[in-house]
């Protein structure tokens, strides 16, 4: 019954993006005809929603089955209203005109992936979030910096991007490390509050044991309160993912060299070829949800004795 039900809304879906151009703008039966068919195909898209999400998730399969059939039901209903009511490409261009500028101009849309993933947001992420691990257990060891040096900290994140990103273009130069500095600045203070959270959450207990074993500060660092605190840090590294990414883009509106997500999104958009921008767009989308899959994934396998990942 489920497989019949996926078959017939796949089915459905698909001759629903083959209506005319304009029908919903037509005469009076069109029209009808185009709500009463819209009607029945959401009715459809809720059932297989409902009768998706009842099912048991086992695996990874089962896992995402769910968003991603949720995605497909929400392309298809992008691409109808946008082909019914003949939206204008500059408003809102279909997904079929955004996968054919993923197709045709991939080539281009590489490079931009390599300037500004591989380069911009993986460099200033692990700088940043590497610099802001080492300053919280700076901060946790001396009282002096604690109360000197995390105002000074928190102040800093307060900077608008708008406002750091000319800074650091005139800095380091228009190629991708001032991208990356933009990241190293954003990611920074989110790192070092979930790194001072998570080495104070080791109980005095726990402490007390360690130091009746002999064992000194660097120790119990090491093998206590850094294994309790990799949940927080985890927590970190994912919202850093995404901040990384949007910095790292918007860093690039400010002066970038002739490839990055950011670059390409600005010119383009300049000049109306709003496919190509949305599929920079749909690049940095899904290069940001890898990544934060990414560190998802080796977060459950390092914290695998947490209750969170447990019960989960």
């Amino acid at each position: 019954m489920n497989a019949l039900l996926g078959l017939l809304a796949i089915g459905l879906a698909w001759a629903s993006t083959q209506v005319p151009a304009g029908v919903a703008l037509a005469g009076q039966p069109g029209r009808l005809a185009f709500y009463a068919g819209t009607l029945a195909l959401a009715s459809l898209a809720v059932a297989t929603l409902r009768r998706l999400a009842a099912l048991p998730a086992k695996g990874w399969f089962g896992m995402a089955a769910t968003p991603l059939v949720f995605g497909w039901w929400v392309l298809v209903f992008w691409q109808l209203l946008t082909t019914a009511f003949d939206v204008p490409r500059v408003l809102l261009p279909s997904p079929a005109l955004i996968g054919a500028s993923l197709f045709d101009d991939w080539p281009t849309l590489w490079g931009d992936f390599v300037q500004t993933v591989l380069h911009s947001v993986l460099a200033g992420l692990l700088a940043g979030c590497a610099l802001g691990f080492a300053v919280g257990v700076l901060i946790d060891r001396s009282a002096f910096l604690r109360r000197g040096l995390l105002p000074v900290a928190a102040l800093a994140s307060t900077v608008p991007l708008v406002g750091v990103a000319p800074i650091m273009v005139m800095w380091f130069g228009f190629d991708w490390h001032s991208k990356a500095a933009v990241v190293v600045v954003m990611t920074f203070f989110p790192m070092l509050v979930n790194t001072l959270a998570g080495l104070a959450e080791s109980g005095h207990m726990e402490r007390d044991l360690m130091r009746s074993y002999g064992a000194g500060y660097w120790r119990t660092l090491f093998s206590l309160r850094i294994p309790v605190a990799l949940p927080f840090i985890f927590n970190a590294l994912k919202i850093n993912s995404t901040l990384a990414m949007i910095g790292a883009i918007v860093a690039e509106f400010f002066g970038s060299p002739v490839q990055g997500l950011g670059f390409r999104i600005s010119t383009e958009a300049a000049r109306l070829n709003m496919g190509l921008v949305w599929a920079a767009i749909v690049v940095a989308a899904l290069a940001g949800s890898l990544l934060y899959a990414l560190l998802g994934w080796i977060e459950r396998r390092s914290t695998f004795w947490h209750p969170s990942i447990r019960m989960g």
